[in-house]
């Protein structure tokens, strides 16, 4: 057996240096399944994605998926990539286990949850508004900087994170807090503010929104007092009040204490995102 990648159209190159380039996975010569690869455009050039890999059923178990996984990372660091990441499906143990075996680790997840049909109360003595334009602008003084160091301390490097941080936070409030869709809250308590919490609409999937929590934070000196249970409340009335029903979001795998409060509040793994370096 002889498993190979043969190009099924030209590579793919932008002006910013992005690429992509698909290819059939051939056992001696004949196609048996096909994969996918780019560089990744939230973190750069040099950062690869496995988009897809897909091998037929009948050719399955055979050690073919490894070899083409394996030729695929050799491609992307011909591309200069230094890491490459895939996502898979919570619901989908086989590519999982090929991920392990092949070195990749979690980085983080994507969680959902349906809410409710009345918005959640929060506890009492506690309150939400909407964010004034001096917080916002305090706000997003730091906010470009603490996003990208997140990505570090994950083994990110620096420029990849501090692009995904600026080319996010670009798209995302192109206006400000006049830009569409977004809401961000501040949660208050005996008059001060104590956290706040950011929430917009996300088109999952083509004609299918969802709202989607980019940002939670409960300032430090606050924290450990369940304020971060009461800005998730105030995240279901936003996204409610925005005319979705499920919201989501994206949490990093070792922050274990945020995963149990998304966990006991409802919501459920949808995607797994690894990575590992080439």
């Amino acid at each position: 057996m002889t498993t190979t990648l043969r190009p099924t159209g030209p590579s793919k190159q932008s002006a910013d240096g992005a690429r992509e380039r698909a290819y059939d996975v051939c056992d001696n010569g004949r196609p048996v399944g096909a994969v996918e690869i780019a560089t990744d455009p939230a973190f750069g050039a040099t950062a690869g994605v496995l988009r897809s890999l897909r091998i037929d059923a009948s050719h399955r178990r055979r050690g073919r998926g490894t070899i083409a996984a394996l030729a695929a990372e050799e491609v992307l660091r011909g591309w200069g990539c230094v890491q490459v990441r895939l996502e898979t499906p919570a619901d989908n143990e086989a590519s999982q286990r090929l991920a392990a075996a092949l070195g990749y680790t979690e980085r983080s997840r994507n969680m959902i949850k349906s809410l409710p049909q009345d918005p959640p109360a929060l506890p009492g003595g506690l309150a939400a508004r909407s964010m004034s334009e001096e917080e916002f602008r305090r706000w997003e003084g730091t906010a470009i900087t603490v996003y990208a160091q997140g990505w570090i301390d994950r083994g990110v490097p620096a420029d990849q994170a501090m692009q995904k941080s600026e080319t996010d936070h670009a798209r995302l409030l192109p206006d400000g807090l006049s830009s569409e869709g977004v809401r961000l809250h501040v949660l208050i308590h005996d008059g001060e503010a104590v956290g706040h919490i950011w929430v917009a609409r996300y088109e999952k999937a083509p004609g299918s929104w969802i709202g989607w929590v980019y940002d939670v934070e409960v300032r430090e000196e606050y924290r450990g007092r369940g304020y971060g249970r009461a800005l998730m409340l105030e995240a279901e009335g936003m996204a409610l009040a925005a005319g979705v029903d499920r919201l989501g979001l994206h949490v990093f795998a070792a922050n274990t204490p945020a995963l149990r409060l998304y966990e006991s509040l409802g919501y459920a793994t949808t995607n797994h995102n690894l990575a590992k370096p080439l």
